[in-house]
């Protein structure tokens, strides 16, 4: 059997403990990844006591309630709390997920709270998302046609604009990508379910004249084809979308068009 150690600097070691107010009664415990590569100590979980009866029902107002509170150097992403931007995407109790539609009833016993896995992390919970966004410009993801507009707008029927469902949908939040053991191991090349799909979404689109170049530019070992239909993406989607779908889609397209 193969063994795998850490590197002495990236072993997770154990935080420090910060208890709920006295006087609360219904308590629960929040372990909560902390890294500051400032500081040159490895990684550590901090366990918070938050009192739940004066706190708000996700597990973003927790974070929110414990950095007000609490420790006000917890730093992490978030922004519309309803589900729509994907910044406070990170794992949840082992499951990529977004904060602030995570439920902390549906977390059993302690939540464990980490980034986004397999991504560098620049500090806490907020991962550096540059290399996936340099793939995502990579595909172009805007509308591209040559024909001039009508005197109003490109139109699509009901059955074309029907075509997008499922696509469009997609918040750029990339659970699924970093829950995608094809793109842990070949990150640098495979563009990995979230920029297929977003990929798909234009080739899909009616109104786009650049299906043939868009499928030139996926044509290769490694961007499209290291895809091996896991299905993680597809299971950890808080949007509940087929980035394997779509990746699907594209290479049914690759082998019509040859």
């Amino acid at each position: 059997m193969a063994e795998f150690t850490l590197p002495a600097n990236s072993k997770v070691q154990s935080g420090k403990t910060w208890p709920a107010a006295e006087g609360a009664t219904r308590k629960k415990v929040f372990k909560i990844y902390r890294y500051d590569p400032d500081s040159g100590d490895n990684p550590r979980l901090d366990a918070y006591e938050v009192d739940l009866d004066t706190c708000a029902p996700m597990v973003l107002d927790a974070l929110i309630k414990i950095k007000n509170e609490t420790d006000a150097t917890l730093t992490f992403r978030r922004s519309c709390r309803e589900g729509v931007c994907g910044s406070c995407a990170m794992n949840i109790d082992g499951t990529n997920t977004l904060a602030c539609t995570k439920a902390i009833e549906d977390c059993r016993g302690e939540v464990k709270i980490y980034p986004l896995p397999h991504m560098p992390v620049i500090k806490d919970l907020v991962p550096d998302v540059s290399a996936v966004y340099a793939q995502l410009r990579l595909i172009e993801p805007w509308l591209k046609a040559e024909t001039p507009p009508g005197a109003r707008e490109r139109l699509q029927s009901p059955q074309e604009r029907a075509k997008l469902d499922g696509l469009w949908e997609c918040i750029l939040c990339f659970c699924c990508s970093t829950s995608c053991p094809s793109y842990w191991w070949n990150g640098d090349r495979y563009l990995g379910p979230a920029i297929l799909l977003q990929a798909y979404r234009w080739i899909a689109d009616s109104r786009d004249e650049s299906t043939g170049a868009r499928l030139d530019q996926l044509e290769d070992p490694f961007r499209l084809y290291r895809c091996h239909t896991i299905m993680n993406c597809t299971k950890t989607c808080p949007k509940s979308l087929n980035p394997a779908r779509a990746i699907a889609e594209i290479k049914k397209l690759m082998v019509e068009r040859r």
